[in-house]
């Protein structure tokens, strides 16, 4: 059968990439993109998700933002584009090696792209959030959405990823779900991506 994609709170991890302070000034939509990831992480909290959180050599480029709200998290200081270093990967082995991965952050043509690979080439679904990755170029991100769909990765939108964990109004978390839906997900100019096609 072929793989279509379906989420599931059981199978799935957040992976949070790099979304940093010095990043601020020059990624494209940072703002609302940290404001969509930041919705994800409040719903892998409601629904049981766990979340990794990394920071790309973050004695330079500083801490994670607080508006991401990742408190409580531990940030995995790395110096490689891709998320799955060593201490990521015993991470992912504590969990119980789950089967999908929820990826946003920052940048799509670069540690997203390695991360997505990476995962890829370990069997593991991938559904990227393209309303909540970015890069300092627009062009940059749009390819780079472009090229990891055909490597294989599912491209979603922060609000498809909500609905799709809860599956309808019979979820036992549906309500609070309902909540991070009352204002509809800004727009990050992705737009441009489908006129493209």
């Amino acid at each position: 059968m072929a793989v279509i994609g379906r989420l599931s709170t059981k199978d799935a991890v957040l992976f949070l990439c790099d979304m940093q302070e010095k990043f601020r000034p020059n990624i494209f939509q940072f703002t609302n993109i940290v404001s969509n990831a930041a919705r994800l992480l409040q719903a892998s909290r409601v629904l049981g998700i766990p979340a990794i959180l990394t920071e790309q050599y973050p004695k330079g480029l500083g801490p994670t933002v607080p508006e991401l709200g990742a408190e409580g998290l531990t940030a995995h200081a790395k110096t490689s584009f891709t998320m799955m270093i060593e201490e990521v990967v015993k991470e992912m082995q504590a969990l119980g090696n789950p089967k999908q991965a929820i990826l946003c952050g920052i940048e799509a043509h670069a540690c997203i792209a390695c991360t997505t690979f990476d995962l890829l080439e370990k069997g593991i679904e991938v559904h990227i959030v393209s309303d909540a990755v970015s890069s300092r170029s627009q062009t940059d991100r749009l390819f780079a959405l472009s090229r990891l769909k055909q490597s294989g990765a599912f491209l979603t939108t922060t609000e498809a990823v909500l609905l799709q964990l809860v599956q309808g109004s019979k979820h036992p978390n549906f309500k609070e779900i309902q909540q991070l839906l009352m204002h509809p997900s800004p727009d990050t100019g992705l737009l441009a991506y489908f006129s493209a096609l």
